[in-house]
């Protein structure tokens, strides 16, 4: 990635946004049962948080089409933080100050959830408006932030608890806030280039939609969600319950080689992307993701499910980042419409993966196994797509 001294600091603004983002979808969910045995909360309602996150995510990714080109990107940015800092330190404060302590807990997702959304549209975008050579690189690099935010919280919080006990998670939370707050002075400052040229105008969504490479990048960030989610939501139970070991095992050995593996690909095409045919290696992923599923289901045994498991992490990393730098660079004029989009289809592949496993999964009396083969669609479409893409992208050029 190229040195740009001007842009520098927006750079490393944007990678700890992803960081942010890592705190704000994963810091409480290690938190829901002490929630549910400190406030007496019912693991229904408990699910109710996850499901109220992820939902107003999605609503804040398509209504942001309408308003961040008005108000600004630097104006979003620093409200996305500002929202990412409160909603975290609420929750050491408002289960305490309102008479229900789940409506504080909720409220508190609701205030993150919402900077959450702006940060998963904002953060790509800005950064694909840096003036950097090898944009693909420096996409992937940025996005592997996201899982070296994500081990940071599980194993910073791990330790945390460890050290000054599990009761003092409000300490914890305080301390994480910190991190949006320290971004929202960094983004004050920094230099935020446009996507598009001087006096060129975005696409609207009606152009984007007559467009067929639009809905092949579409579904390629569905497939993207979906083949990512659909083992890592589903890793930490499928690691106690196929393979037999415990939380603790089933929690490092499973989500965390699965993050560390999707880092590890995300860093290494950042650092070696110039060399590399994005193409040609978002299709060997794909194909590596596809065997990945099939050794995770159908071959025995507890090591075989765990190097599944660090081989799909790996197999997907690129997927996410490779599919947005290849969307802007294939329509130039996308502007915030096509990544707000982007982000929108690759959250309902989050959502949708997962729960076409768990589906199948009950349907064949829990077993993860069967689930998980039925969601290597997945993958298999990514590969057709990736393939269909190359070709219509192509026909555009001539």
């Amino acid at each position: 990635m190229e040195k740009n001294g001007q842009y520098q600091k927006t750079i490393y603004a944007c990678f700890i946004a992803y960081i942010v983002q890592a705190i704000v979808n994963n810091f409480a969910p290690l938190l829901f049962l002490t929630f549910q045995n400190t406030y007496q909360i019912p693991l229904s309602s408990i699910t109710v948080l996850v499901t109220v996150n992820f939902g107003l995510q999605l609503a804040v990714d398509l209504a942001s089409v309408g308003f961040v080109d008005k108000v600004g990107y630097r104006v979003s940015m620093l409200a996305a933080h500002l929202c990412a800092a409160a909603g975290i330190l609420s929750l050491a404060f408002l289960p305490e100050l309102l008479p229900d302590p789940f409506w504080g807990l909720l409220l508190s997702v609701v205030i993150y959830a919402v900077g959450g959304g702006l940060l998963e549209v904002l953060v790509s975008p800005v950064m694909e408006a840096c003036p950097t050579a090898h944009k693909e690189k420096a996409m992937s690099l940025l996005h592997s932030f996201y899982c070296w935010g994500h081990v940071g919280v599980v194993l910073l919080s791990t330790l945390f608890f460890q050290v000054f006990g599990i009761e003092n998670w409000k300490i914890l939370s305080c301390i994480w806030a910190l991190v949006p707050l320290a971004n929202f002075f960094l983004f004050a400052r920094a230099p935020i280039a446009s996507l598009l040229k001087e006096g060129e105008k975005g696409y609207s969504i009606r152009e984007l939609a007559g467009k067929k490479l639009f809905w092949i990048f579409l579904l390629m960030m569905v497939c993207a969600g979906a083949s990512e989610q659909s083992v890592s939501q589903w890793a930490s139970a499928f690691a106690e319950q196929g393979l037999g070991v415990g939380k603790m095992a089933g929690d490092l050995a499973g989500p965390m080689a699965f993050a560390v593996f999707m880092g590890s690909s995300r860093a290494f095409y950042g650092k070696f992307g110039d060399r590399i045919h994005l193409d040609r290696f978002m299709t060997g992923s794909s194909l590596l993701c596809v065997a990945s599923y099939l050794c995770i289901c159908l071959v025995p045994g507890p090591v075989t499910g765990f190097l599944g498991c660090a081989l799909c992490g790996l197999s997907v990393g690129i997927m996410w980042p490779g599919t947005f730098s290849k969307a802007a660079a294939a329509l130039p004029r996308g502007g915030t419409a096509l990544f707000a989009l982007l982000a929108l289809a690759g959250d309902l592949g989050c959502s949708g993966g997962p729960t076409l496993t768990g589906m199948v999964s009950s349907h064949f009396g829990d077993d993860l196994r069967k689930g998980i083969l039925a969601a290597v669609i997945f993958p298999v479409l990514m590969t057709v797509l990736i393939i269909s893409g190359r070709g219509e992208a192509g026909k555009t050029r001539r």
